[in-house]
């Protein structure tokens, strides 16, 4: 067990940056939203954004963050749609090369040797290799110092079928052990599935000692 002895951290005196590598080695494992875009000029890109997360369930729609101006939030704003692939083990180095500084001109999907497959709903393409895409049209930007967060409503799921436990319509969901997601940690470390915990929720009627009125 680590000890309780803690380390006092003022973010103005540690300086930005450390602190941003404090965040990222402390706000683990984080999920990947890998982004294909399409740029005005009609130019395929494909970016990781480790900070990812649903951001409204009803109606649905996803987050991510884009730390500086990138081609992703270029792309986002000039034609207002994006798609989120899910980044699996399988596409581990894929991913990581997405992440390289190409040209605005170059597109990621014929550099890395990924596959771009057309979309249901939006323009930009989803990753066919990827299980999961999510094809989203952006619903705003929020400005946050010198990051934005970019929310999207989900218009369109395609979920590879081997994926599924059954059909989303009766209940089905994707399963985790066939989806093998990739995530972030600190440094240039990323973290595997690994072992899956389940627990059920506790209700407060089945809570241990709660007092239960009289029928």
């Amino acid at each position: 067990m680590i000890g309780r002895m803690r380390t006092d951290l003022d973010p103005d005196e540690l300086g930005a940056r450390r602190f941003y590598r404090l965040l990222t080695a402390s706000v683990v494992p984080r999920p990947i939203a890998w982004v294909s875009t399409r740029s005005a000029a009609g130019v395929d890109n494909l970016a990781p954004h480790s900070f990812f997360t649903v951001a409204c369930v009803d109606p649905p729609m996803v987050q991510f963050t884009s730390v500086g101006v990138k081609d992703s939030l270029r792309n986002v704003r000039a034609t207002g749609e994006f798609v989120v692939c899910l980044a699996s083990e399988p596409l581990f180095e894929q991913v990581n090369a997405t992440a390289t500084d190409f040209p605005a001109g170059v597109s990621e999907f014929a550099e890395v040797g990924l596959t771009p497959e057309p979309s249901a709903v939006v323009a930009p393409p989803r990753v066919a290799e990827s299980p999961v895409a999510l094809e989203c049209r952006l619903e705003r930007a929020l400005e946050l110092g010198d990051s934005t967060v970019v929310i999207g409503r989900v218009v369109h799921a395609a979920v590879s079928t081997d994926a599924l436990d059954g059909d989303p319509h009766e209940g089905g969901l994707p399963a985790i052990g066939k989806l093998r997601p990739l995530a972030r940690l600190g440094r240039d470390e990323w973290s595997t599935l690994g072992e899956v915990l389940r627990i059920t929720r506790i209700r407060w009627d089945d809570w241990p000692g709660h007092f239960r009125r009289p029928e």
